[in-house]
């Protein structure tokens, strides 16, 4: 395949684009900023463009067959509420449209546990455990608000279009391994108390979910939790849900260490888990 990246020089964006070389498949990067020091490849292509400007991404998407769109402001604070929101849902929105115009149907979006409300909301909200994507949304902010709206956007193709394949995928705290993400937070951290859930997506992991998802076996558009099996905490999940959440109720396995989300859709969907 030769698949277009957004957001091709973040994070995510180099981990799909490595995972997809690996392959065998032809990538074009975009970005608005392209890497100072391009990683040379023959089946590899940058190119600039600005995801809020439609047309610089119907233009970049020429020739492509699948799209995987991670570019996005990836949380509040950085910017005023009106710049998140704007932004994500316009990007969203124009690469949906850019891809089908390109006729583009086997497409990938960054979504984020905080489409139903999390780790940047005043006060969390969790009907049951593990959470999985029937989970109610509860979001409040502008950051989760952008993509709760993505979601619904991928909803909306797919009723239209329908040949096309959507994957919007909730990730979260996307980290090169566990050690790293239990360093940055965890039980005696400030972070717990704001409900993060010890969650976390090892950069490798979300990557090979993502090409896995362009050539998934459904049609429309579905939401995946990307996560680890695991918290990166070393007390049993059970005693920090009765230590920190004890009024949510326990409808899933939550013995030794798993997470308080399910990526079982995923599992059964894509063939994908977290190694």
């Amino acid at each position: 395949m030769k698949i277009a990246i957004t957001g091709g020089s973040g994070g995510v964006g180099r981990a799909v684009t490595k995972e997809a070389l690996d392959q065998g498949h032809t990538i074009v990067s975009i970005d608005r900023v392209l890497p100072d020091a391009p990683t040379g490849h023959q089946n590899l292509t940058y190119k600039s463009a600005d995801a809020t400007q439609y047309e610089e991404l119907v233009a970049v998407f020429e020739g492509c067959d699948a799209l995987v769109h991670l570019a996005a402001i990836p949380a509040p604070g950085r910017h005023e509420d009106h710049v998140i929101h704007n932004n994500n849902v316009v990007s969203s929105y124009n690469a949906l449209r850019a891809a089908v115009e390109n006729g583009i149907m086997r497409i990938c979006q960054a979504s984020s546990v905080n489409a139903i409300g999390l780790a940047f909301s005043r006060k969390t909200r969790f009907d049951y455990f593990p959470v999985d994507e029937e989970h109610p949304n509860y979001d409040e902010e502008p950051y989760s608000l952008s993509k709760w709206i993505c979601e619904a956007q991928g909803d909306s193709f797919a009723r239209r279009y329908e040949d096309i394949r959507i994957s919007s995928m909730r990730l979260h705290w996307v980290v090169l391994d566990r050690a790293f993400a239990a360093n940055s937070y965890n039980t005696d951290s400030p972070l717990s108390e704001d409900h993060h859930l010890w969650a976390y997506t090892r950069f490798d992991c979300a990557a090979r979910a993502c090409i896995l998802s362009l050539d998934a076996d459904f049609r429309g558009h579905e939401v995946f939790y990307i996560l680890a099996r695991d918290t990166t905490s070393d007390t049993p999940s059970l005693e920090l849900a009765a230590q920190y959440v004890p009024d949510v109720p326990i409808t899933g396995d939550l013995s030794g260490h798993n997470s308080f989300f399910s990526t079982a859709k995923a599992e059964r969907l894509l063939g994908w888990v977290h190694k």
